[in-house]
């Protein structure tokens, strides 16, 4: 019974840092970059993450890359109709010193355009985030299912 209990612990542990992983550069850390998965035919994926600014002075996202054609970082904002729109954040997002922001579903988000296979979930794909003053970082998107990653519905580009 002890070694299935070993066994079962320390699966939870392999999943648990596969579920929560964490990257860093500088005064800056980055967690749990994922994105939802997505229908065979989309053209367009969502992605989330956190970033943590451990520093004295701002910091700024300025960029991600990846090997789709178009990665943006955008914001979705209501006008005074209720209508949703997601906005490209051109000059990229503001990290204050001592704080997080969050990327998440229906907030800032990142925008993986021009798909030509869908995100499956399970696999994951490399990004390289860029900072203003921490530099360049290293990250891997993992891809979630839709249910569990969120997904924003009904908005206008």
């Amino acid at each position: 019974m002890s070694r299935l209990l070993a066994a079962a612990l320390l699966l939870t542990s392999i999943s648990g840092a596969v579920l929560a992983h964490e990257y860093s550069v500088g005064d800056v850390e980055v967690g749990h970059p994922y994105a939802a998965e997505t229908a065979a035919n989309a053209r367009t994926a969502a992605g989330y993450l956190s970033v943590t600014n451990e520093g004295a002075t701002a910091d700024r996202l300025t960029a991600i890359e990846t090997s789709f054609p178009r990665t943006e970082i955008h914001a979705v904002e209501t006008d005074a109709q209720g209508v949703t729109r997601m906005i490209h954040q051109e000059n990229g997002i503001e990290i204050p010193p001592g704080q997080t922001v969050t990327l998440a579903p229906n907030g800032l988000h990142v925008m993986f355009m021009g798909l030509t296979e869908p995100l499956v979930a399970g696999e994951a794909f490399p990004a390289t985030l860029v900072f203003e003053h921490a530099g360049k970082l290293s990250v891997e998107f993992m891809v979630e299912p839709r249910e569990k990653a969120g997904h924003m519905e009904g908005m206008a580009h």
